[in-house]
């Protein structure tokens, strides 16, 4: 099931935008730009619908914050002003789609589904790169059509790493994402997990795991 994050400083079209949207995907919330860079930085989010006006953080400057750090996540911005210069404003930044107030829910959810299957981001929760393939959905990692065995913790570390490419994560945020919580106690965990996981991996040509001492950890896509 696709993770969609909707952020909107409004409580009332908060709820009622995660209401419809409920059922159909996994639904995350933010009220304004700078809590859901919090959320995207540390979830996986395969959708971003967020309004334009917000405190703090608007919907524009989250569009361009992500973006300048790469997150290619698709982005709906949900807006009552129609003009053609804004709409462009929005495009110019790295938008996917844009929609209108009053928003009509049922046109958003054909948006939504458009958006996920031109990204190549489905319903299972599959990341395609290269000959490598990682489904989320039933915990299967498959390189050249060969199941690669991969325990719990190895595959959500993977899965954590590989849907932010090059982005690095300290030990903590690793720590406190996949097993709960942060302890210095536990880096042995982090790097004996990491030692079987880039074992496994050994001969996927397709992604490197690489260790930035004394900080944490980063997955590139090789070209």
């Amino acid at each position: 099931m696709a993770t969609i994050l909707v952020v909107e400083d409004d409580k009332n079209t908060r709820i009622l935008t995660m209401a419809r949207l409920k059922g159909r995907f996994e639904v995350l919330e933010a009220e304004n730009g700078e809590k859901a860079i919090d959320i995207i930085y540390n979830k996986h989010i395969d959708l971003i619908v967020a309004d334009v006006m917000m405190p703090v953080m608007n919907g524009y400057e989250l569009v361009r914050t992500i973006r300048e750090d790469g997150n290619k996540t698709p982005v709906i911005l949900l807006t009552a002003k129609q003009a053609f210069e804004d709409k462009k404003e929005g495009f110019s930044l790295g938008i996917d789609d844009y929609l209108t107030k009053p928003v009509d829910y049922e046109e958003l959810i054909w948006r939504i589904d458009a958006l996920l299957r031109r990204t190549d981001i489905i319903t299972e929760n599959k990341i395609q790169i290269g000959e490598l393939t990682i489904d989320n959905e039933n915990y299967v990692v498959t390189y050249k059509g060969n199941t690669i065995e991969l325990s719990k913790k190895e595959f959500e570390l993977l899965y954590k790493l590989i849907s932010y490419p090059n982005k690095v994560f300290t030990k903590n945020q690793l720590l406190d994402e996949i097993w709960g919580y942060e302890t210095e106690s536990m880096e042995e965990t982090i790097k004996t997990h990491m030692s079987k996981l880039r074992n496994k991996l050994n001969e996927v040509e397709d992604i490197e795991i690489i260790t930035l001492k004394g900080f944490g950890y980063k997955l590139q896509v090789k070209e």
